[in-house]
């Protein structure tokens, strides 16, 4: 006869304890390998004037410099360690745990802090290592060219009264940065204004209370903020969906190196989860209704949240994707279905206006200055129109391009505006029809995601760092249930 069957069976693991296993192991993995090509790197943490005091001088030499620093590896145990608790914190119980439960909520604040305590040590933490031993080296190490180097020249310009469009970046560290062949930007700052308008008051109160400043500052701050407002998109009730997208968004494989480095996709990514917010903030549903159109409580969050997305147009043309998709969100309690967004149009004009005035305060005053400088700079040198602009690059279709499209050099001129059209189009149209039948932050974050990539991979560039931007937009797509869809 068989053993007998306990009584209760136990639980079985978590999908959120899976995913966090995943994503701990990738970014530890991922970090490891940026850092070993860090150049003297274990002499500049042991060297330096502050976290060479973190340990003694015989565990550094204990340690030795062959495999990776003292400060990443104990940041990488505490990481393993935290991961250890979060799985054994998962199995503890009987049952499924549920918001409703007193069980429920223990452990779901745990879990939390669990995974904050992880992104702080395979994040938060190693982006403020990276940028303390950038302080005290050459001032074009440890940083990106263009989202900490040159946005960093690009505010001195700003707050000296120059034109950051018209100026060029060849007595900056921005000329000592990288191979000398690609460096084309040193003639050309691709962002938008926002960029450096935003961090400068950031710069002078660094200045004043550090004695120095760092872009990064700017990145950690959106950062944060983002994982707390993109987790708060997250019905309540869903408490491991909003785990499943703190994980996903604080953790992204390719995002966070971002941040560590200095990517300023980050800085987008925040205006728009704060533009969702706000509007998530705008509605409730109607008691006993039966629509799942939910009505707006204020036009004001509505105001802000399209202010907050002019913002994020006015910083990266990446954004500009997002805005169909946006437009559709602010009429979303007036549609039924597409036949309804003609007869919206004026009120998504009333609802959207901040949007369409903040970009023109930010962006009309450059094009008056120099229109020309400013259209080379943001639009003909990712285009390779420019005199000297950007290389054919990347995880895209070009490569097919290289490989068999007759040209001689990465930095030839090919048409990329035809397949571009060609897939894009339809796409959005396809996509603003499913948004009409579901329009949701999450729809809306999905269908942008998608289509911005299948934009940049027949483009004539398609970076890594996009693709960790767009993987943060198809973890909001899929999470980010509103309490109204519950």
């Amino acid at each position: 006869m068989d053993s007998e069957q306990p009584s209760t069976a136990a639980r079985r693991p978590g999908w959120d304890a899976l995913l966090l296993a995943v994503l701990v192991i990738a970014r530890l993995r991922i970090n490891s390998f940026a850092e070993a090509t860090l150049f003297e790197h274990f002499q500049n943490v042991t060297t330096h004037s502050l976290l060479g005091r973190l340990l003694t001088d015989r565990a550094e030499a204990a340690f030795g410099p062959w495999f990776g620093d003292p400060i990443a590896l104990l940041l990488a145990a505490l990481s393993i360690g935290a991961l250890i608790v979060y799985l054994v914190v998962d199995l503890m119980g009987t049952k499924d745990w549920g918001p409703g439960t007193e069980e429920g909520r223990w452990r779901g604040w745990v879990k939390a802090g669990l995974v904050w305590a992880i992104i702080a040590f395979t994040v938060l933490l190693p982006t403020v290592k990276i940028t303390l031993l950038r302080h005290e080296n050459l001032p074009q190490s440890y940083s990106h060219d263009g989202g900490v180097i040159q946005t960093e020249a690009t505010i001195d310009y700003f707050l000296s009264g120059k034109n950051p469009y018209v100026e060029d970046y060849r007595n900056t560290p921005m000329a000592e940065w990288g191979l000398e062949e690609f460096r084309t930007a040193l003639d050309h700052y691709p962002y938008l204004p926002w960029t450096f308008v935003a961090s400068a008051p950031v710069k002078l109160l660094s200045d004043a209370l550090l004695g120095w400043y760092d872009q990064r500052f700017v990145y950690l701050i959106a950062f944060v903020l983002g994982l707390i407002l993109a987790t708060r998109l997250v019905a309540r009730e869903r408490t491991r969906w909003r785990l499943g997208l703190l994980m996903l968004l604080g953790l992204n494989p390719i995002m966070g190196l971002d941040l560590i480095f200095g990517q300023n996709d980050l800085f987008v990514w925040f205006w728009i989860v704060l533009a969702f917010w706000l509007l998530a903030r705008s509605r409730s549903s109607v008691p006993g209704a039966q629509s799942p159109h939910p009505t707006p409580n204020s036009p004001f969050p509505i105001l802000l949240a399209s202010a907050a997305f002019g913002l994020a147009c006015a910083s990266k043309p990446t954004a500009w994707f997002l805005a169909p998709f946006f437009a559709l969100l602010l009429v979303r309690d007036q549609l039924g279905s597409w036949r309804d967004i003609v007869r919206s149009i004026p009120l998504m004009l009333k609802r959207g206006w901040p949007a369409l005035a903040v970009f023109a305060v930010l962006i009309v005053p450059y094009l008056v200055w120099d229109a020309n400088a400013f259209i080379d700079d943001v639009w003909r040198w990712a285009a390779g129109t420019a005199a000297t602009h950007y290389q054919i690059w990347g995880w895209g279709a070009s490569n097919f391009v290289l490989a068999f499209g007759g040209l001689t050099s990465r930095f030839d001129y090919w048409p990329f505006w035809i397949p571009e059209l060609i897939v894009t189009l339809p796409l959005l149209i396809w996509l603003g029809w499913r948004q009409t039948r579901g329009n949701t932050i999450g729809a809306a974050s999905w269908h942008y995601g998608l289509l911005l990539l299948a934009f940049l991979f027949v483009s004539r560039f398609l970076n890594e760092n996009y693709l960790g931007y767009i993987l943060a937009f198809l973890a909001m797509g899929y999470f980010v249930v509103e309490s109204n869809e519950v």
